[in-house]
């Protein structure tokens, strides 16, 4: 038994590396961008494979004696650990509970474990502490179980938190890019970019005219509203790191079609758009913690819409393009001025540490 097991691990430890450009990790491998997918795709999916990994959505849909459950895992390491419109906590509790809504799923429970850096003041982990209890609270889900971890004064930088999040499908509901065929009509669910220029101008120390603060939101009160007016919905997802560019191409990857944009139909607010024009950063790729992308049915693109408008966090809903006939599987964008371009996943990294 003991050659067996020795003989095992051989085999095991004698996987040859996976072909990569980089020799070692960038911050760029955690963007959301060509570089995360790449290190996804060749070093986790090749060595975790399986039909429910595989396909590559905010979760997991697990069939358990025919109950369709919901399962992700995220983890959340924003720098600065407090910003305009939130902190660490109700992001991480906000952001599991997006990932779950996306994949059409009602998110009841979440885990909750802290790595803390010694010498974190207890006052600000206590109000980390309460406003995930308040975030909880408002979405109506609750944290049943957790951990905790201390390590020493400069192994980490303040405070880490992971989130683990279970919800359950509706029946007969199957959202995935698969499900895209041409002519299906893209809607976001408001404006862009707010998140990612949030934390870079408190990290930074800019100040606007205007504050401009995170839209970190629960959504699943919205989806809710959404999966209510319509069966036709074929694919949710939330653009948060990589921003809106890296999901529709994502999007546009898995689903085998191309997907063309309107630059004027994105809602963004001249706040935004400016800090944008100063910093040199395209909103595209900018993240978001309170945005939705919806494809639906052209029949039911309508209806879908304005009963996104009529909810809290989808106000400022729009049509922004569909999905077209060819199978080129890249996004393009139509410019204010007519003209069009092509609009590739993010190769580097924009902004670090985000979420």
């Amino acid at each position: 038994m003991e050659q067996e097991k020795n003989t095992s691990n051989k085999i095991n430890l004698s996987c040859p590396l996976p072909i990569t450009n980089y020799d070692k990790i960038l911050l760029a491998h955690g963007g959301g961008g060509s570089l995360m997918h790449d290190l996804i795709e060749k070093l986790f999916l090749r060595q975790f494979e399986n039909p429910i990994l595989n396909t590559l959505h905010d979760g997991a849909i697990l069939e358990i004696d025919g109950l369709k459950i919901a399962f992700t895992t995220d983890s959340f390491v924003v720098d600065p650990i407090f910003f305009p419109g939130g902190n660490i906590g109700s992001l991480a509790v906000f952001g599991t509970i997006n990932d779950l809504s996306v994949c059409g799923a009602k998110p009841l429970y979440i885990s909750v474990s802290f790595i803390i850096e010694e010498g974190l003041p207890i006052e600000e982990l206590w109000e980390i502490v309460q406003s995930m209890k308040n975030s909880a609270e408002l979405a109506n889900v609750k944290i049943v179980t957790g951990d905790t971890k201390v390590v020493e004064r400069g192994k980490g930088d303040k405070i880490f938190i992971n989130t683990t999040g279970i919800g359950i499908v509706r029946p007969n509901l199957n959202i995935s890019p698969k499900n895209c065929k041409p002519n299906d009509i893209i809607i976001i669910n408001g404006r862009i970019a707010e998140h990612g220029i949030a934390i870079i101008s408190k990290r930074q120390g800019f100040e606007f005219e205007t504050e401009i603060l995170s839209d970190s939101a629960p959504l699943n009160g919205l989806v809710e509203a959404i999966l209510e007016t319509s069966d036709k919905v074929k694919m949710m997802r939330d653009p948060t790191r990589g921003g809106l560019a890296s999901v529709l191409n994502e999007i546009a990857i898995s689903s085998g079609f191309d997907i063309m944009i309107e630059e004027c139909a994105i809602p963004i607010s001249e706040e935004v758009k400016g800090a944008c024009e100063i910093l040199g950063f395209d909103p595209l790729y900018v993240a978001n913690e309170g945005k939705l992308i919806v494809i639906v049915a052209p029949e039911d693109a309508e209806k879908v819409l304005q009963a996104m408008k009529n909810h809290p966090y989808g106000k400022d809903s729009a049509i922004i393009g569909k999905v077209m006939p060819e199978t080129n599987q890249t996004v393009t964008l139509k410019t204010i001025i007519g003209t069009t371009r092509i609009i590739d996943m993010l190769s580097g990294e924009q902004l670090p540490r985000i979420c």
